[in-house]
């Protein structure tokens, strides 16, 4: 496996520091957030220092975060988002990620729209050099399970549609071991890890209740066992969004995160 560090987990860093971090704790990989990026331009920085860090440090970008609100609008607002979606990909692409993430709709149920709306977000995608692959989030109303994202990743029918696993969201969907092995390999873009936090039912949580590896109630080697039967050893983030891991030392949350990875990976 391609291990790698989604930038949400040690969140309160500065972005220069999260990079060094990261390539410091011996991370292959850094998914970074493009608002991030956003904001370091806007205080002063140039894009190009954060390619330099990344280049120093010796890692990739297997993603960034995120496209929203592709599906959400019609008319002159959904044109907005198609143009901020050129400008988003540009810069993941700029940045050497083969991937943007797109997340569906937060509040609309309808999701009938979404394969052509999709199909649109794949089409930028080869005209800037970088491939969205479809979000799919266990607390929101549109797209909340895994077969509901593979149904519309099929129904683009699009040979570079695909669809990005989430260990959480898996659990907390109450997707199936059954529904991952339904997934071909060529239509998985990435892999985010993390725990659900305990003594609370799968359902009921969501992003701040993502705890460190081993800390929760997730069966991660089963659904691990899994991707190695269809063969999948690309890249995998640990993803967290909790504060309590916020308040740590980051080194120490890094290292924790990469010894967890590895003992999980590596059995």
């Amino acid at each position: 496996m391609i291990y790698c560090l989604n930038t949400s987990t040690i969140k309160p860093q500065a972005l220069l520091d999260k990079i060094r971090l990261v390539g410091e704790a011996g991370y292959d990989g850094i998914e970074l957030w493009l608002n991030d990026v956003w904001e370091y331009v806007a205080r002063g920085g140039e894009v190009s220092d954060v390619e330099k860090a990344i280049a120093d440090q010796g890692m990739i970008v297997p993603s960034v975060i995120a496209m929203r609100q592709w599906g959400d609008f019609d008319g002159w607002e959904h044109q907005l988002v198609l143009d901020e979606a050129r400008r988003r990909f540009a810069l993941g692409a700029r940045l050497g990620a083969p991937f943007i993430v797109a997340t569906p709709p937060l509040e609309m149920e309808e999701t009938g729209h979404l394969p052509e709306r999709y199909c649109e977000l794949l089409e930028i995608g080869r005209e800037e050099g970088i491939r969205p692959t479809f979000e799919y989030i266990s607390f929101f109303k549109s797209v909340h399970t895994l077969k509901q994202a593979w149904e519309i990743v099929q129904r683009s029918g699009e040979a570079d549609a695909t669809l990005i696993l989430d260990a959480f969201h898996n659990w907390n969907s109450g997707s199936t071991l059954e529904d991952l092995r339904e997934i071909p390999l060529d239509k998985i873009s990435h892999y985010h890890i993390d725990d659900a936090a305990p003594g609370k039912a799968a359902g009921s949580q969501t992003d701040p209740d993502r705890v460190m590896i081993g800390d929760g109630q997730i069966d991660l080697a089963a659904e691990i066992e899994v991707l190695r039967e269809v063969g999948y050893d690309g890249t995998v983030s640990l993803e967290l969004f909790n504060a309590e891991w916020w308040q740590k030392d980051p080194a120490e949350t890094l290292k924790i995160g990469l010894e967890r990875m590895k003992e999980l990976f590596e059995k």
